[in-house]
């Protein structure tokens, strides 16, 4: 998520703990780096914590839980399994509406920045496609969830010889980021996924919309972020929208990808060199 203002949450609003006492050190480590508090017993129970959220140091990952006696599962970044693992595995070009979008070709694969990278499911997808990645997130909480999985994908017999190569992670503000790249730096396109109200009604796009607004709230700098990726792309910027939202900042595309529920606004540069 990409959102200029402060991107730590509240001490009453998050906490870092582990599930059992080996991981406490890390855990308490992680907790120091990211400025939260560090829970040292383990309030698995969740009406036992005033926190809203917790960041959960697991034998198997790092994850983001939500308390409440009707609190949803929790939300980690998974490459290496599940929904997103079986597309990575079955995936093809012609497949995938977002490599349109980006430009692959069968001989050429962009460079490309993700500067919402989110949960990191569209640049794993880009990173499975051929494509090098590189993950732009301003929340240190979802950077902390996306550099656990790129730790879990490193050490995976199937996805250790690409993911190493061409996924890489950057913590920070992404118009920052793009404003300050060195010209030798600058991409070849620039993706971004702005966090709206996810029409979808399906229960896990629900729990993880809503984990995320709460951890990071609204991109209300949306506008000011395709300025810059504007600048700094060398061949088009893509923007991932709901099908029926307005464009952003007023611009219309060079033209559009669009889906039963989602659309990508392709600007294509020089043409929108501002």
């Amino acid at each position: 998520m990409s959102n200029s203002h402060s991107s730590i949450p509240s001490s009453s609003v998050i906490a870092v703990c582990a599930t059992e006492s080996v991981l406490q050190p890390a855990a308490a480590a992680l907790a120091t780096q990211l400025q939260l508090p560090f829970l040292a017993a383990n309030p698995m129970a969740a009406e036992e914590t005033s926190y809203a959220l917790l960041l959960t140091l697991t034998p198997q990952q790092l994850e983001l839980r939500q308390c409440g006696p009707a609190a949803p599962g929790p939300v980690a970044v998974q490459w290496e399994s599940g929904r997103l693992a079986y597309r990575q595995r079955h995936t093809h070009i012609k497949r995938e509406a977002i490599a349109r979008a980006v430009g692959l070709k069968k001989n050429w694969r962009p460079d490309v920045i993700d500067a919402t990278a989110g949960l990191g499911r569209d640049g794993f997808m880009l990173a499975a496609l051929g494509c090098r990645v590189r993950l732009v997130e301003r929340s240190p909480v979802l950077a902390a969830l996306l550099q656990d999985a790129l730790r879990r994908a490193g050490d995976d017999p199937e996805l250790m010889a690409w993911v190493n190569t061409r996924l890489s992670l950057h913590s920070g503000d992404s118009t920052t980021y793009l404003q300050h790249l060195p010209s030798e730096q600058q991409p070849d396109v620039v993706y971004l996924d702005p966090m709206y109200p996810h029409r979808q009604k399906t229960a896990l796009v629900k729990k993880e919309a809503r984990l995320l607004r709460a951890v990071v709230g609204d991109d209300d700098d949306a506008d000011r972020l395709l300025h810059a990726a504007l600048q700094s792309a060398r061949q088009r910027v893509v923007v991932k929208r709901p099908r029926i939202a307005p464009v952003l900042a007023g611009l219309k595309p060079s033209f559009f990808l669009t889906g039963s529920s989602t659309r990508f606004d392709v600007y294509l540069r020089p043409a929108f060199k501002i």
